[in-house]
């Protein structure tokens, strides 16, 4: 047991040594391939960091060239500018001389032109203004001749009608008056009649309210004798009718009575004939 315990002992001593082995070499391994990656991006950043200044370079020497076109550029439209500018005064100097030439020219002929058609237009103003007064007193005077005549026609006319009015109110009135009177006359008569016949009809109604308090109570009095007799007819028939149930029931009764005596009398009878049967059968055995 001893033995095996060392065998066992020296195996996995073996064991774990060859193990430390591998994870020393994997260690080892893992630090070259780190190493190897440090190494790889440190190159990486220097070419990168080469390249970055380059085109940082290359960048800033483009825009110092294109600042400097830019500037030759616009210093060249500057100047074409400023010659552009001085033609177009040169220009514009010499069209407003001219325009102000020709202003005075074309001025002067119109202003000539207007005064002429403003001496004419004011004689044709005046002419028109006093033949528009004249045509109005004479358009006043006709007006006020048409309206003389309309007036006194209209005044003529109102008075006639005011006549004709007053006429056909009076004649109005007189029929009214008339047509009073006659229906005043006419209501009287009615109420007198509408009176008599009031007092005709109440004293119709009171006697026939009399005979058909006298018929109904007649009637009353002969439906009472009736209901008396029906009374007692109905008790009579009633009377009858329980006399005759009380006879079907005693009939039944003593039927009931007797077939119960027939039967008890026919179960005794069987008892008895089977009491002899057993008592001969037993006198046979």
């Amino acid at each position: 047991r001893c033995f095996y315990d060392q065998k066992i002992l020296h195996k996995t001593f073996g064991a774990w040594k060859e193990w430390s082995t591998a994870c020393r070499e994997r260690n080892l391994s893992l630090r070259a391939a780190s190493h190897y990656r440090h190494l790889l991006y440190k190159l990486v950043f220097k070419a990168w960091r080469a390249y970055v200044c380059q085109q940082r370079g290359k960048r800033n020497k483009y825009h110092v060239a294109e600042s400097h076109a830019k500037k030759q550029k616009l210093l060249r439209s500057w100047q074409c500018w400023l010659v552009y500018v001085n033609v177009q005064r040169t220009k514009h100097g010499m069209q407003f001389v001219a325009m102000a030439f020709r202003e005075r020219s074309c001025l002067c002929i119109a202003w000539a032109v207007w005064r002429r058609r403003h001496y004419q237009n004011c004689a044709r103003h005046k002419m028109n203004v006093l033949a528009l007064q004249h045509w109005a007193q004479s358009l006043q005077f006709r007006a006020w001749l048409q309206w003389r005549e309309l007036y006194l026609y209209s005044q003529s006319d109102k008075q006639k009608e005011i006549r004709a009015v007053t006429h056909h109110q009076h004649w109005e009135l007189k029929r009214c008056m008339e047509a009073w009177l006659g229906y005043l006359n006419l209501s009287r008569a009615k109420k007198h009649q509408n009176e008599l016949a009031r007092e005709h009809h109440g004293s119709r109604i009171v006697r026939q309210c009399f005979s058909d308090w006298r018929l109904s109570w007649q009637h009353r009095r002969r439906m009472h004798a009736h209901q008396k007799d029906i009374e007692k007819l109905a008790a009579r028939i009633a009377l009858r009718r329980v006399f005759v149930h009380w006879e079907h029931y005693v009939v039944l009764c003593v039927e009931e009575t007797r077939q119960c005596e027939l039967a008890e009398k026919h179960y005794k009878h069987h008892l008895l004939v089977r009491a002899l049967l057993c008592v001969r059968w037993k006198r046979l055995r």
